[in-house]
């Protein structure tokens, strides 16, 4: 993505920097709502497992290929108009989610749903990257850190409407319109973002890196986390209520504690980045992720399971920071061009992982198929030698990230 210029006071900087974390949030409250329903959506149009997993991928993949066209739309309309219309988009979508005559419509809904979350991601690390750099300090942990914090408020919010028996159609309704009102206003607040006004030089032009050698290997890891991650999203909550035996109002506490431990993780990722080897945090990440997972498989205890949740998001909470920190770093390529790069293949995790747990769900069982996570996990720490070691001046300098 071009570098894009932000203008502002000092105190239109700090009301930005609030305004955008809580456009971090807002997109954690509708990926939460999203996951804790999936059971609703798959109990609504009567799908299994191979069904349900047709439409994980139409999701993911609208969110894959909204990645070629979201650096030209933003450009165009600026990260604060095009937040506030996928906002809009991704709120309509989530709302009619249950309201759909049939799989096809839903289907093609969830194209569309994929694709707005996506821009809408850009859109708003757009706008945080370009406060890091008009700040001149680094605020993206903290920024994603608000997504986990809006993840576990929208799963406790879903648990506690389950627990008073709101339907789930009701629900999603009203997330839907509550975001889209929320982050209508609070884009206001957003600095305006333009292109340099003379981008001749090689460096504002460069979108794409073709990711090889040490930065295909970051590409890499980075698809094994980000898979992890999508499913936990958007399998953790099925798990528990179909494996578990888990009410589902119980069950969304542990996309909550997933979710919470994410986030406390993220906040802390700065400090712990600054005091330990990266390969170290990122081997430990790998294992802890991987060990909590697998004993939440082989124990079956309800509670022990959330509490396993919480161990893997915390395990998982600073991979992408560390990761999108060493792409930026490899030489022979500007860091935007290999962010780029590496985010188009972290998406492609997103879109992968979730299906394959169902493609496997469906032949053998989706206790097997959870398994993915450990598989994930293990990988993040046996090849996290191959990560090259940060400098300590290289934690000050702001980079980009996509993906929340």
């Amino acid at each position: 993505m071009s570098p894009l210029a932000v203008h502002g006071s000092p105190r239109q900087i700090r009301q930005a920097t609030w305004a955008t974390r809580t456009l971090f949030a807002a997109l954690g409250v509708v990926s939460a709502a999203w996951g804790v329903h999936i059971p609703s959506v798959k109990a609504h149009y009567g799908l299994g497992e191979a069904a349900l997993s047709l439409v994980l991928v139409a999701a993911a993949s609208g969110a894959v290929l909204a990645l070629l066209f979201a650096g030209r739309v933003i450009g165009r309309l600026g990260a604060r108009h095009a937040a506030a219309l996928c906002a809009l988009v991704m709120a309509f979508s989530l709302g009619m989610a249950l309201h759909w005559p049939s799989v096809g419509l839903l289907l093609l809904s969830m194209v569309v749903f994929g694709s707005s979350l996506s821009v809408y991601d850009v859109a708003i690390n757009t706008e945080g990257s370009a406060l890091e750099i008009a700040g001149r300090r680094a605020i993206m942990g903290g920024l994603h850190g608000m997504f986990s914090v809006g993840g576990m408020a929208g799963a406790a919010l879903a648990s506690g409407l389950l627990r008073v028996q709101v339907s789930a159609d009701d629900q999603l309704a009203a997330v839907g319109l509550g975001v889209a009102l929320w982050v209508l206003l609070a884009s206001r607040w957003m600095l305006p973002t333009e292109r340099p006004a003379q981008p001749q030089s090689g460096q504002s032009s460069v979108h794409f890196a073709w990711p090889r050698g040490v930065l295909l290997v970051i590409g890499l890891l980075i698809f094994v986390g980000m898979s992890a991650e999508g499913v936990m999203y958007d399998w953790c909550v099925l798990y528990l209520q179909q494996e578990v035996h888990m009410p589902q109002d119980q069950a969304a506490i542990g996309y909550a504690a997933f979710s919470g431990a994410m986030a406390l993780t993220r906040f802390a990722a700065d400090t712990l980045r600054a005091r330990w080897p990266e390969r170290l945090l990122l081997r430990a990440s790998g294992a802890s992720a991987a060990c909590a997972m697998a004993l939440v498989l082989l124990g079956g205890s309800p509670w022990g399971s959330v509490a396993g949740y919480a161990l893997i998001g915390a395990g998982l909470a600073m991979v992408v920071p560390i990761l999108y920190r060493a792409a930026s770093q490899v030489p022979g390529t500007t860091p935007a061009a290999a962010i780029a790069a590496v985010s188009c293949i972290g998406y492609c995790g997103f879109m992968v992982g979730p299906p394959l747990v169902g493609a496997i769900a469906h032949h053998l069982s989706l206790t097997a198929a959870m398994g993915l996570v450990v598989v994930a996990g293990s990988a993040l720490a046996l090849f996290a030698h191959h990560v090259p070691q940060h400098t300590p001046r290289a934690l000050g300098r702001a980079c980009p990230a996509s993906g929340a």
